[in-house]
């Protein structure tokens, strides 16, 4: 027999684990500004973003390339920014002859240039294929941002920086889409194209 819960401790429990975390975003706030500024001036100057990460931070962190290479708010020029899991082609013969440890770590080998920036989203932030990707973008002189679950932990780290968030699965997945809206904001408010 099923369980009958009441609706409203439901929805209030997950909305107060989300405060949780969005507190800490809002902590944060100083870095997602820094880091914004810095992809604005970086992508402006030809360098890359490449973006990663697996289940719902994969679709964060490809919600952040297509807002770069489209538009956020205000009209731009596109942006380069690649979503290293959204080949599918790639991802499955990279993960067949290679595994899938290596399935972004490679493709950071192919696309990843000095001064370039790779993102990285993990709520658990200890993903093995992540963790191999920021190892080879640091070789290759690629500056690694990571946003994660509760830290310290190993994706955290391996990064030059990383903004660790407390809470559940679901609140840092979602707090991960108030993250990337932030560095949209400050990306176009950088290039003078953000439109309130």
């Amino acid at each position: 027999m099923t369980r009958v819960t009441d609706p409203h401790l439901v929805v209030g429990g997950h909305l107060d684990d989300l405060i949780v975390t969005l507190d800490a975003v809002r902590a944060h706030a100083p870095v997602f500004a820094a880091w914004g500024s810095e992809l604005a001036s970086r992508l402006s100057a030809g360098r890359r973003l490449l973006a990663a990460g697996n289940g719902g931070s994969a679709a964060e962190a490809q919600h952040l390339t297509a807002e770069l290479v489209g538009r956020y708010r205000g009209e731009r020029e596109p942006l380069s920014a690649l979503a290293l899991h959204a080949d599918t082609s790639t991802i499955t013969a990279l993960g067949n002859d290679y595994g899938f440890v290596e399935i972004f770590a490679r493709q950071v080998r192919a696309h990843g240039r000095p001064g370039d920036i790779l993102m990285l989203l993990s709520t658990s932030g200890s993903s093995e294929n992540l963790l191999a990707a920021a190892e080879v973008a640091r070789a290759l002189g690629v500056t690694v941002w990571s946003i994660t679950g509760p830290g310290p932990n190993p994706l955290s780290i391996a990064s030059d920086e990383a903004i660790c968030l407390p809470g559940v699965t679901p609140s840092v997945q979602e707090a991960q889409l108030v993250a990337v809206h932030l560095l949209c904001e400050m990306v176009d408010t950088t290039l003078g194209r953000s439109v309130r």
